[in-house]
């Protein structure tokens, strides 16, 4: 049967966090009786996603509440 887990792909500073925080990638792993398959991406969310949602500014692309702000596109 196949598999979802969470994997953390990128950690770094978030200004609007103030912390560190980490990139997360929703991935579907294949079953065990076809290892030559790739896993698969299905979604992706920040650690520090819920407390910025919990603010009354939105935020960052990954709490889902500004599609025009993405902090771990930025390089620095």
């Amino acid at each position: 049967m196949a598999e979802k887990r969470w994997y953390p792909a990128k950690t770094q500073y978030c200004k609007h966090a103030g912390g560190e925080v980490q990139l997360e990638v929703h991935v579907v792993l294949p079953p065990e009786y076809l290892p030559d398959q790739p896993p698969h991406v299905v979604g992706h969310r920040c650690s520090h996603g819920l407390q910025c949602n919990l603010l009354t500014q939105p935020s960052c692309v990954w709490a889902g509440t500004n599609p025009a702000y993405d902090p771990f596109s930025e390089e620095e």
